[in-house]
């Protein structure tokens, strides 16, 4: 791969055009843009711009970081010890790369983690201080600011429990700003499988993935909040500035509460196995439609081969998705070279889910087919949220059971909601690219 070159004014202007173009296309399907409030908007790109600047080069931020990041990796190295109990041989990767027996197994440990540090209260108070910040910079309501700062940590049906006694009496911006900053944010029990993923086998390259995917998930939630007012603008009265954490707890003891999160694991691990089994099948036989059928009688699969000097093998729906986003790609700031590399890995996140689009990302940089580590590191902020179409079945769920009341209106917002979480992990990658050069 090709080294960045560094910050400079052409890497600038593209940002900017880039940070542009995201908020026009913002500013063009929100539901009032009388009401966008425009210094919210500035004080959270200001807020996201300098966490990008302070990972990328205040050293004792990006130490930090980093910190965290292998504090993620030797937590990765603990479920290894287990798999190693659970599986002798097989748990190494001397004969090759298994996601079902080498990530999938990751979710389990970091969910039974999660509970214990949210039975300790350890979670709450990482998050106040989180909303405290978010709420005095962004001016936004209590309940907001918890939610928005929980999705770092947490999923986007598990945020919401934090003020499930507010969700009813939320309004119709409110509960959207709930729908978006779960949609562009991840969960902290699945970061480890994305990083034993596109890390591989180097401890270096686990503990990158590891900082910049932790950057991604605290720079959405400032995004969250702009994409959100922008879609959906403040227009109704607001609750109290100050809400307190829900301080219920279920859990009886540490090894109850570590119990729930082993169990509550091994449903996301099967469930997320069961939806890349499906997807990836479909994805195989869309290929064999469009690929071994209209693109061979047709002549279009040695055609795109010749286009993309190799890079794509015909008429496949990895190649459609590409080409589409391959201009929007551009103008965020993607090298020109990777364009479509990046914009079909942006369209499999959106049309099936983030796990599909890095299990590929994955195989494409062990193939290396990126040519730049930019693209690489932009494609992990681009990647690193929620926002897909089964996203919005699961909100609809998630935050339906919560307040029944907000179903028909959740409803209504799932689809733009989407496309605001799409667009808050696109911001992230912008911002990072036009500093990283």
């Amino acid at each position: 791969m090709i080294e960045p070159l560094g910050f400079n004014a052409v890497s600038l202007l593209r940002g900017v055009v880039g940070m542009i173009c995201i908020l026009f296309v913002c500013y063009a399907i929100s539901f009032d843009r009388k009401h966008i409030d425009w210094k919210l908007v500035g004080a959270g790109l200001f807020l996201q711009v300098i966490l990008a600047l302070a990972v990328l080069y205040v050293p004792f931020v990006g130490l930090l970081f980093e910190w965290a990041g292998r504090a993620f990796v030797k937590l990765m190295d603990f479920t290894h010890s287990g798999l190693v109990f659970l599986l002798g041989p097989y748990a190494e990767r001397a004969n090759g790369f298994s996601f079902l027996l080498h990530s999938l197994p990751i979710v389990i440990f970091f969910s039974a983690l999660v509970s214990l540090f949210y039975y300790w209260g350890i979670i709450q108070r990482v998050v106040g201080g989180f909303s405290w910040l978010l709420r005095r910079f962004m001016n936004i309501s209590g309940s907001e600011g918890l939610v928005a700062a929980g999705n770092i940590f947490m999923g986007m049906t598990e945020s919401p429990v934090l003020i499930k006694n507010y969700l009813a009496s939320m309004n119709r911006s409110e509960i959207f700003l709930v729908m978006v900053s779960g949609m562009g944010t991840i969960a902290g029990s699945v970061m480890g499988t994305y990083i034993g993923m596109l890390g591989g086998d180097s401890p270096m390259e686990k503990v990158m993935f590891a900082k910049h995917l932790l950057s991604a998930s605290v720079m959405a939630a400032p995004g969250a909040i702009v994409m959100a007012k922008m879609l959906c603008p403040q227009t109704e009265k607001t609750g109290d500035k100050l809400v307190e954490i829900e301080k219920t707890n279920e859990h009886a003891s540490p090894l109850s509460a570590l119990a729930a999160g082993t169990s509550t694991g091994i449903k996301l691990m099967v469930n997320i196995a069961a939806m890349l089994l499906v997807f990836i099948a479909l994805v195989a036989l869309v290929n064999y439609v469009s690929k071994d059928i209209i693109g061979r009688y047709t002549g279009l699969n040695e055609w795109i081969q010749d286009f993309t000097n190799g890079k794509s093998d015909g008429l496949t729906f990895q190649f459609i998705v590409g080409i589409i986003l391959a201009p929007f790609m551009w103008l965020t700031g993607v090298p020109f070279d990777d364009i479509a590399t990046v914009g079909s890995l942006l369209g499999q996140k959106t049309i099936l889910n983030e796990f599909v689009a890095y299990s590929q990302m994955q195989q494409w940089k062990e193939a290396g087919m990126f040519l730049h580590e930019k693209s690489v590191v932009m494609s992990t902020y681009i990647l690193c949220g929620f926002a897909n179409i089964s996203s919005i079945g699961i909100l609809l769920g998630g935050i339906g059971v919560l307040a029944p009341g907000k179903k028909e209106m959740i409803t209504r917002f799932g689809f733009p909601a989407m496309i605001g979480g799409a667009l808050v992990s696109i911001m992230s990658a912008t911002i990072v690219g036009m500093i990283m050069g």
